[in-house]
């Protein structure tokens, strides 16, 4: 695919993310700063999009600038990991790829516009999470809580858990998945 073809099929992508959403596009007008009808053009195809239109949409969207435009994988994939997109949009990032170890993930939720029922599962191993943007709503147990940029959490995955995106922007966190039993070193300052 050259550059053109990749830049005709970001319209229908463009629209298909929105709709997937439920997003207006006055509401992704309002938050991209990019006009209504400069996003109607750009879906329909009638326009190019520019790279200064295309990251507010990703960010918007809750996708990297690689899976909006679809670009080509290269280099070495041990190195270079694709983007897992699931049925529900969300879209997960592997970032490492080493048997028996920590396995470390980046997950994109989309934002939810009215509050989703849990659906908690579990699993063997322990997790750590740790929230980039937006906030996440994390229901371990009987607790149901909200965690913010900078928040994290850490748990022992035998216990139900379930995470979704606490409103209507997307969230994006890290999560690190170990053996059962195994737990993260935090240290809190520094040795003197």
């Amino acid at each position: 695919m050259d550059d053109d073809q990749a830049l005709d099929a970001v319209g229908p992508r463009l629209r298909e993310l929105r709709r997937k959403r439920e997003v207006t596009l006055a509401e992704l007008a309002e938050r991209t700063g990019i006009a209504a009808s400069t996003l109607s053009r750009l879906e329909s195809g009638n326009r190019r999009p520019t790279l200064e239109q295309l990251l507010p949409l990703a960010r918007a969207h809750g996708v990297t600038l690689d899976e909006l435009v679809d670009a080509p994988q290269t280099g070495d994939p041990r190195i270079h990991l694709r983007p897992i997109s699931c049925a529900d949009g969300v879209t997960i990032l592997p970032l490492t790829r080493r048997p028996g170890g920590i396995q470390a993930y980046k997950f994109i939720l989309p934002g939810q516009r009215k509050k989703q029922e849990p659906d908690p599962k579990t699993h063997e191993g322990y997790e750590w999470t740790y929230v980039l943007n937006g906030q996440l709503r994390l229901v371990l147990g009987e607790h149901d809580m909200t965690l913010s940029p900078g928040e994290a959490a850490e748990f022992d995955t035998r216990v139900p858990h379930w995470f979704g995106a606490a409103s209507a922007e997307p969230v994006e966190y890290l999560c690190l998945i170990g053996r059962q039993g195994q737990r993260a070193h935090v240290r809190a300052a520094p040795k003197a």
